[in-house]
């Protein structure tokens, strides 16, 4: 019996020597990388351009008391813009993303201006524009952002110079101002990474705007004396565009990754 348990003991031992050299000669295999946290947080700057739409709601009236002379029409046109700017933008619980912005839009985005008293008719140009605002955006994945923005904004309309039915000057202008209001809109931005193709830091965004500008009374001129005419246009104006802009992140030099 003594000589069967001793056997059984020294089956065992060995058993566990093998065990234990086994668990010895198993590789080290390190812990898994965390997945990419893409992180919006921080300054940028963009440039890019678009289209757009003027549109006006505007009547004749007396220069002495204001009378008017016509109903209220609704004149429009287009034109095309540049635009450049900068921001920066906070990102929290986990998906959302707020931000400040500034940016200034030139160009030649065109509205018809008429008086039928006269049976005249110019064009009335937004030439320069600026608008600060904030935005508010929802990442549909960690590098496309879909937001709506919105905030103040400022704008320069330039001079008019009138023309008959005939197409000849008609020798009366209107001098050019400059106007506020505010503007509504909202668009996607989204990383350039793509195709294989990296681009740390580069995005790209499409963006809608709506901007309304407080009504003016502009007097018509004469070209040579530049005196009153006796007839002024009150107008208002409203103007929609669609701009892209190539984007930079200052702080977006890839994904963060975290190291174990």
């Amino acid at each position: 019996m003594k000589k069967i348990l001793l056997a059984l003991t020294a089956v065992a031992a060995m058993t566990g020597s093998a065990s234990a050299a086994d668990l010895a000669a198993r590789p080290y295999v390190k812990a898994p990388v965390a997945a990419p946290i893409a992180n919006w947080t921080g300054f940028y700057v963009f440039g890019g351009g678009g289209g757009g739409l003027s549109n006006a709601d505007q009547h004749v009236q007396t220069t002495v008391g204001a009378i008017p002379l016509t109903i209220d029409q609704r004149q429009g046109g287009s034109g095309w813009f540049g635009t450049v700017g900068a921001g920066y933008d906070w990102q929290f619980s986990g998906t959302w993303v707020a931000g400040v912005f500034a940016d200034g839009q030139f160009g030649n985005i065109r509205a018809t201006i008429q008086d039928p008293i006269a049976g005249i008719t110019g064009n009335q140009k937004l030439e320069t524009s600026w608008a600060a605002g904030v935005r508010l955006g929802w990442l549909v994945a960690p590098n496309v952002l879909s937001y709506v923005n919105g905030g103040y904004s400022g704008a320069h309309f330039g001079s008019t110079n009138f023309m008959t039915l005939a197409g000849v000057p008609a020798g009366i202008h209107l001098d050019g101002y400059n106007r506020n209001g505010w503007f509504i809109g909202g668009g996607v931005e989204n990383s350039l990474n793509f195709f294989g193709i990296s681009s740390p830091g580069w995005f790209m965004k499409t963006e809608y705007r709506s901007a309304f500008y407080n009504a003016k009374t502009s007097n018509e001129l004469f070209d040579v004396t530049n005196t009153l005419v006796g007839r002024d246009i009150r107008a208002n104006s409203w103007n929609q565009t669609i701009s892209t802009s190539l984007v930079y992140r200052f702080n977006w030099t890839g994904p963060v990754v975290a190291k174990y």
